[in-house]
């Protein structure tokens, strides 16, 4: 069951190791990079508690001395109070440049300890064993690392790519329900973007993922990894076809900034909304049928995922501050939005013709109780 997605970056090139029971030979697969045997590890307390014996076990067995710092959970931790934290824990480590930090958790973690290994000593290896499914479908892989803003997501950060990836699918079943559906949304995303036989596959396997299947999750895991590495390799900072992988995302980091990154949305819940308002969008622009935002509401709400804005908790600000929420995001180019947009499921493109006023309506549609 175990599968091997390499990632053809010439030099920064490395694999992504994705099946169950990996943990357990965290050492062997990670021995081979280490100039001593020895490695810091950034975790977060909630991951602590469920696999930081596990991990220390692995390691043992291949002679490999560990020292770990936990970080609060939650998004609020990808911070610049938490990065400094790390980093001069880090330093107090005496962590070498020819030394690996292993990220051992979600999204979060991955992506705090990526910058903080790629500005530590101008550079630092890393090793992401991504502990949630959002993680092992899509933040542990391609190399962006950094951490949020006030201003907004993921705005401070470097292209750092990891040595290596450990995606041990067995610790999946450690996840609440929530949190593996919210990882999901991200799963969904790839067949919506370019692979809409994947997303027929979804369509019949995803309960089954959901109930703990392991070939499903497995194979769901793969499929997504693959499918980001072949865009990771055409464009590794993202320049062009690698802006596909923000399908939902325009929505979704507006939304996050508007909730306050707090537990009101995860991320991946925003991603699953977010998809659904680019194909709603989509359909009023004339680019795909209207059977297509239909057809993908249809199958995040038959998984239990939020599909609209109403499904979140509290209340949100209008239309227009949500616009400008968006005027903030990464891929903004000379001051106009950037959205991905799709002529139907698996054909997603990149476009900053999208008229104001018809992101507008959407928005003032959806926040209609």
């Amino acid at each position: 069951m175990h599968q091997t997605v390499h990632v053809d970056l010439g030099l920064r090139a490395y694999d992504v190791e994705i099946g169950p029971d990996l943990l357990p030979q965290a050492g062997e697969r990670i021995a081979p990079f280490l100039a001593r045997p020895r490695v810091a590890v950034l975790t977060d307390e909630t991951v602590a508690g469920l696999h930081l014996d596990a991990l220390r076990t692995g390691l043992d067995a291949a002679g490999i001395e560990m020292v770990a710092l936990a970080l609060p959970p939650g998004e609020a931790t990808k911070g610049w109070a938490q990065l400094e934290r790390a980093v001069e824990w880090l330093l107090e480590q005496k962590v070498e440049r020819r030394d690996v930090v292993v990220a051992l958790g979600g999204g979060v973690i991955g992506d705090l300890a990526g910058f903080a290994a790629a500005i530590l000593r101008r550079g630092v290896r890393f090793v992401q064993i991504p502990t949630s499914l959002l993680a092992q479908v899509d933040s542990s892989v391609g190399g962006k690392t950094g951490i949020n803003a006030p201003q907004g997501k993921n705005l401070i950060g470097a292209f750092h790519q990891p040595a290596l990836v450990l995606a041990d699918t067995a610790v999946l079943s450690s996840l609440a329900p929530r949190d593996f559906l919210a990882g999901y949304g991200e799963v969904v995303k790839y067949g919506l973007l370019g692979d809409a036989d994947f997303f027929a596959w979804l369509e019949a396997n995803g309960p089954a993922m959901a109930g703990g299947d392991m070939a499903a999750r497995s194979q769901a895991v793969a499929r997504s990894v693959q499918m980001k590495a072949e865009i990771v390799v055409r464009d590794e900072t993202e320049q062009g076809d690698r802006a596909l992988l923000n399908l939902g995302h325009t929505f979704c980091h507006a939304l996050e900034a508007a909730t306050g990154y707090s537990d009101r949305l995860l991320h991946g819940e925003g991603v699953a909304i977010g998809c659904a308002l680019a194909f709603e969008l989509s359909g009023r622009m004339g680019l795909c049928s209207q059977e297509d935002p239909s057809r993908v509401r249809a199958h995040l709400r038959a998984m239990g995922l939020k599909t609209d804005l109403a499904d979140i908790p509290g209340d949100l600000p209008g239309a227009d501050a949500l616009l400008d929420l968006m005027g903030q995001d990464k891929k903004v180019v000379d001051g106009k939005l950037r959205f991905v947009l799709a002529r139907g499921i698996g054909r997603a493109f990149v476009t900053s013709d999208v008229p104001r006023e018809t992101v507008r309506t959407v928005l003032e549609d959806a926040l209609r109780p």
